[in-house]
């Protein structure tokens, strides 16, 4: 895989919405945070625009993006919103420069969709939180990022005492992201090869069922089959019917991997939670989930 290259003093950081709309009032606080890491940047011009829910429509937000990947100054992407849209506008996106000189894309939930296709190019990307809400979010969450993108040394060692967490180790280039939009890119171009890979999915807001069904789409798929190991971070805001499912995420997704033999941990620190860590996608990582702690080396 390849690495985009690290940032240094002065680098500039280009700042669109694949998705929904937002403000650049929103962004003060990223802003100021990339300002004190020694950064500059650049609004996108899908920053303030508005095409109903979107950052503009189609064709904008697809130029905004397209012209942030061709601009050699720009050093990293950082995506300000997620919501629904980036599918729409991925496959009329040309990576041609971009191949030749990656770039560090940044954000999670929809973004999944840009991790996803890019993976394919064997080049990393960066699972980590959106511009807004930035300083809602804990320490670690921006140091986390700031970490990978100035290629400081990082691991991620937290304690976890879920009893359902299925103590192992495993290696292997990590891979995922928000578990709704990679069961939406099943049989697409963006969908992602797992065999041999380390699998992390997160979610938010969905129904349990909904939950099983996508679970049960990755068995049948063969997804879940020759993974290496499955890092499960937030699971939060999950709702049920009036006739109730009857099991928890936990045991829904464990349902689905009960044929398998490889680790399996549970509450680990990304997605749609306070304490959201950078992941490094497509990076070799060794996994070591033990009885009372998780920890996740990058190489």
């Amino acid at each position: 895989m390849d690495t985009p290259h690290f940032l240094n003093t002065g680098d500039i950081i280009g700042i669109v919405s694949t998705a929904r709309k937002i403000t650049s009032k929103e962004l003060q606080p990223l802003i100021c945070l990339i300002e004190s890491w020694g950064l500059t940047y650049v609004l996108g011009t899908t920053i303030n625009a508005e095409s109903n829910q979107y950052a503009g429509d189609d064709a904008a937000r697809v130029l905004d993006f397209q012209t942030m990947l061709d601009d050699s100054k720009v050093k990293a992407i950082w995506c300000a919103r997620g919501g629904y849209g980036t599918v729409r506008i991925v496959d009329q996106l040309d990576f041609s420069a971009f191949k030749q000189n990656p770039k560090w894309i940044i954000g999670y939930s929809d973004v999944t969709v840009l991790h996803a296709h890019i993976h394919s190019f064997r080049i990393e990307t960066l699972h980590a939180n959106m511009a807004i809400d930035i300083d809602t979010k804990t320490e670690n969450t921006r140091n986390s990022i700031k970490k990978v993108l100035f290629g400081e040394d990082y691991s991620i060692e937290v304690v976890s005492e879920n009893k359902r967490n299925r103590i192992g180790v495993a290696s292997g280039q990590l891979i995922g992201g928000n578990l709704s939009i990679l069961y939406s890119l099943m049989g697409s171009s963006s969908e992602l090869i797992t065999k041999g890979k380390v699998l992390f999915i997160e979610d938010l807001d969905e129904m349990y069922y909904h939950i099983d069904r996508m679970m049960q789409n990755l068995k049948r798929s063969g997804a879940l089959e020759n993974i290496k190991g499955l890092v499960v971070g937030g699971m939060n805001g999950i709702k049920d019917n009036a006739i109730p499912f009857g099991k928890t995420t936990e045991e829904i997704i464990l349902d689905a991997v009960v044929d398998y033999n490889f680790p399996v941990c549970f509450d680990f620190p990304s997605g749609h939670i306070k304490d959201n860590r950078a992941l490094i996608l497509g990076r070799e990582i060794h996994l070591t989930v033990a009885k009372n702690a998780v920890t996740l080396g990058f190489n």
